[in-house]
């Protein structure tokens, strides 16, 4: 190694320490020594900040991160399936000479393998001729046999093409993957920019930096004129919120303004795709995909796969539907194709590449074969069907040098008796770039990934991409599974640049639209219950400051005052029949048991129905539907999740610090639920998720009125105030009576009055206007049957008579109470079970299978 010569550079502190490798090419340091030209006013802009100004853009980089929920799930991960996005705020420079040739180079190569594509799945005239051998067409498990003959819309197979490039030690590019079934990526890339570009916003502006959004509007104007009319419906398929890169497919759908859908949300009628929403079903004329082809469709391709559409390949086959990519397209993912690239281009383009590729060899071919044998110790060997995902090299590659002899042995056997399922590569050199890593430049080494839209007769490239840089200082691959990370990537122009943005476009002639019912039915679903879980989570902590208010009152808890401590904490359990519990379990609790379970709820996320666990039940619920949700509303929760997850079970409980902490999370919630009153569309979905939170509140009011209520002398035991306060009608109660809380005007504020937004009354009126604005379920006139079920509920609660229900027994129970409000959780648990029979009934159970116990504990 060698270290850069601070005066010869003139970056005084700024390059101090940096060490290139000797022998690899570095992107900012030449071999003289002192910075390339194109990173000079970067570096100049950096030198220009105030000391300690880029540790604070790394940490706002981090926070963004956060707030964005960016993140990467890692299959097998023993820390978790999620992880959060890893982001170098220092990006990589690339000069416009440079992409020029890119640009040129990875247009060709997107147009070879369209070609390629259309020749293997057609005429298959490159078999015919000798130039491919055939092995490495039928024997390629991305081979679609039912998918030949498909003539895709305008002979587009690929309308997204990502390669996988970097620097030899020359400086040269060279691409070493080809990215063909589904490219992942260009969604990353572009949360990347707009982290970049916020932390560094003075650089980015001075620094000429081509603007992402010509990409994506190219890729938006490809899919449009896929379609057959000129009002289309595309959606974004994707495998689920379990995929590796959900977040993108999330992003993705956002921001191009597409339905986010799983294969459950479609369905084939007579050879035509259909989205599954809340108002029937509607035409699909354009899949974007991110499930890989064998997964597309049961009944053709894979038979035991969930992710797909029953018929799809039949409906494209008749051309109801353009899918993007081409079904089949992952089959010139095949690492041994390389090989043949310089032939099958002359053939198929009568070009010369322009862009090299990694030197590849074959073992199906003898004199290859013989090649790799010989040549062990410094190749690379891999499968020859297997291909990497975006941040991992493929599985089962090793380096021949790395082998001990006993495996070395092994693998020339497997090599000699079954060469054809073995490639052998030129070992991959990674060029280095610098990174900031504890308040000092390193150098890292890095790739990157570029990409490609169909437009036309040609393809769009993006001008930047995805840099990946390893967290290791060794120079032979990137993967993020073993801890990598990410670059934003700059390519800078000569000339001024524009701002376009798809955020903000120019007015023009466009139809205008009014927001109507076609929600998917699992997005409805989804915030549905989203609506549900952040009430629930809200009458928890209500419940836990209600406690901790009592417990700070009176912290010995003897007598009346132990009851009162019980029956709340019975709230928090099982709302319902409290009384029936206690006289179940019989001992009082002790008021140090009072305390400790108090605590459990507050911070212990093992323990069921409390704070934590009902957190990322919210969380959780969010994330399913996070395309629907606004920045804001995300921001909101992961505030909540930071505040909860901050906290650690403590040995005492501290009531000032946990009111505290719970004052603060009452209000995060609060914002959230004031985002969906305020800032949310009223369209069906929003509906669906204010029904959930009527749904929630009304059940959670009804079984604070009947487990409390119901037996005894309230006013004795001090329920009204609390119940008062958990209800948040404290206010509303003392502006109407200047008496102390009483039975009868209690019950009928937080039963009866429709003007109080919390009462039992309100929540029902709400839900009626909800469900008779909801698509009819048939054709028929009369009324629904959720519209019956509320109907006769909200009936019986206005003609219910306040001073009947108030009025108790000789034993102190008030039965006629007790009644209503039975009669009342029963209708609005059979109430959720039609909503969800009629409008979701399509959807996976096993989606909400995090909070099968909390459903147990808390439904009605």
């Amino acid at each position: 190694m060698h270290a850069t010569d601070p005066d010869a550079s003139g970056d005084n502190d700024l390059l101090a320490g940096y060490r290139p490798v000797d022998g690899i090419y570095d992107e900012l340091i030449g071999p003289d020594g002192t910075p390339h030209a194109h990173w000079r006013p970067f570096l100049d802009g950096l030198k220009a900040m105030p000391e300690g100004e880029l540790d604070q853009h790394w940490e706002t980089a981090l926070r963004l991160i956060r707030q964005h929920g960016v993140t990467y799930n890692v299959y097998g991960d023993p820390n978790g399936e999620q992880r959060p996005w890893e982001l170098d705020t220092l990006p990589l420079l690339i000069p416009a000479h440079e992409w020029e040739m890119l640009e040129r180079g990875l247009k060709q190569r997107a147009r070879l393998m369209n070609a390629l594509l259309a020749d293997l799945y057609g005429p298959q005239t490159l078999l015919k001729d000798g130039v491919l051998p055939p092995a490495l067409v039928y024997a390629n498990p991305n081979f679609q046999l039912p998918c030949h003959g498909i003539a895709p819309s305008a002979g587009t197979f690929l309308h997204i093409y990502a390669a996988d490039i970097a620097r030899s030690p020359d400086g040269r590019w060279w691409v070493f993957n080809d990215r063909t079934q589904a490219p992942s990526g260009a969604g990353y890339s572009l949360e990347n920019r707009v982290i970049t570009a916020q932390c560094l916003a003075d650089p980015f502006r001075d620094g000429r930096v081509r603007r992402l959004a010509h990409f994506f509007q190219a890729l938006r104007e490809n899919l449009r004129a896929l379609a057959r009319n000129d009002d289309p419906r595309i959606i974004l398929l994707t495998p689920g919120p379990l995929n590796e890169a959900y977040f993108e497919h999330a992003f993705l759908a956002r921001y191009l303004g597409y339905p986010l859908v799983e294969g459950a949300d479609l369905t084939v009628r007579d050879n035509r795709v259909y989205l599954k929403t809340v108002g029937g079903l509607r035409p699909v004329d354009v899949i974007l995909r991110r499930v890989d082809t064998e997964w597309c469709d049961p009944l053709e391709l894979r038979p035991d796969s969930a992710l797909g559409i029953a018929g799809l390949v039949e409906a494209a086959r008749a051309g109801n539907v353009a899918i993007a990519n081409a079904l089949g397209s992952g089959l010139v993912e095949c690492t041994a194709l390389m090989s043949f690239l310089p032939g099958i281009c002359d053939h198929l383009l009568g070009e010369q590449l322009i862009l090299p590729h990694v030197a590849t060899w074959w073992c199906g071919q003898e004199d290859a074969k013989a090649y790799v044998l010989d040549n062990l110790d410094r190749l690379v060997i891999g499968p020859t069907f297997e291909t990497p995902t975006l941040v991992s090299t493929a599985p089962g590659q090793v380096y021949g040098g790395d082998l001990d002899d006993e495996a070395r042995r092994a693998l020339i056997t497997r090599i000699q008796e079954r060469g054809y399922d073995y490639v052998g590569q030129e070992a991959v050199t990674l060029s280095t770039a610098p990174t900031w890593e504890d308040g000092h430049l390193t150098a890292r080494p890095m790739a990157l990934r570029m990409f490609a839209t169909a437009l036309g007769d040609d393809y769009v490239v993006m001008p930047g991409g995805l840099t990946r840089i390893s967290s290791g200082h060794s120079t032979r691959a990137v993967s993020m599974q073993r801890g990598s990370g990410s670059k934003d990537t700059w390519v800078l122009s000569n000339t001024p640049v524009d701002s376009f943005s798809l955020l903000s476009q120019a007015d023009g002639d466009v139809v205008l639209r009014r927001a109507g019912d076609d929600v998917p039915s699992r997005a409805a679903d989804n915030l549905f219950w989203l609506g549900r879980y952040a009430e629930r989570t809200e009458n928890a902590m209500r419940l836990l400051r209600s406690l901790l208010t009592r417990l700070a009152e009176d912290p010995v808890q003897d007598g009346d005052g132990n009851v009162v401590m019980q029956k709340l904490l019975f709230m928090l359990a099982r709302p319902g029949d409290i009384d029936g519990l206690m006289r179940k379990r019989g001992r009082p609790l002790s008021p140090n048991q009072l305390e400790q379970r108090i605590q459990a709820y507050l911070f212990d996320p093992e323990q069921p129905g409390g704070i934590p666990q009902l957190v990322r039940t919210v969380n959780g619920a969010a994330a399913l539907c996070r395309d629907r949700l606004s920045l804001d509303a995300w921001r909101t929760l992961d505030q909540l999740h930071t505040q909860v997850r901050s906290q650690r079970p403590r040995i005492w409980l501290d009531i000032g610090d946990a009111s505290a902490v719970l004052n603060d999370m009452l209000r995060t919630m609060s914002a959230f639920a004031g985002l969906g009153m305020e800032n949310t569309t009223r369209t069906l979905g929003w509906r669906f998720m204010d029904m959930g939170r009527r749904l929630e509140r009304a059940v959670a009011t009804v079984g604070l009125l009947r487990g409390l209520l119901a037996v005894g002398d309230p006013e004795r035991f001090g329920y009204l105030d609390r119940m008062l306060e958990l209800a948040d009608s404290f206010m509303t109660y003392r502006s109407s009576y200047v008496s102390m809380p009483r039975l009868v005007p209690v019950l009928d504020l937080l039963l009866i009055d429709e003007s109080n937004p919390r009462s039992v009354a309100f929540q029902l009126g709400a839900l009626e206007d909800h469900v008779d604005r909801l698509p009819p379920v048939g054709a028929t006139l009369d009324r629904s049957p959720e519209q019956r079920q509320l109907l006769s509920c909200l009936a019986a609660v206005r003609l219910a008579d306040v001073h009947a229900l108030a009025r108790a027994d000789a034993r102190g129970r008030r039965l006629e109470l007790d009644m209503l409000m039975a009669r009342i959780t029963g209708s609005l648990a059979e109430l959720s079970e039609t909503i969800g029979r009629h409008y979701f009934s399509h959807a996976d159970l096993g989606r909400h299978a995090d909070s099968i116990t909390l459903n147990r504990i808390f439904e009605p």
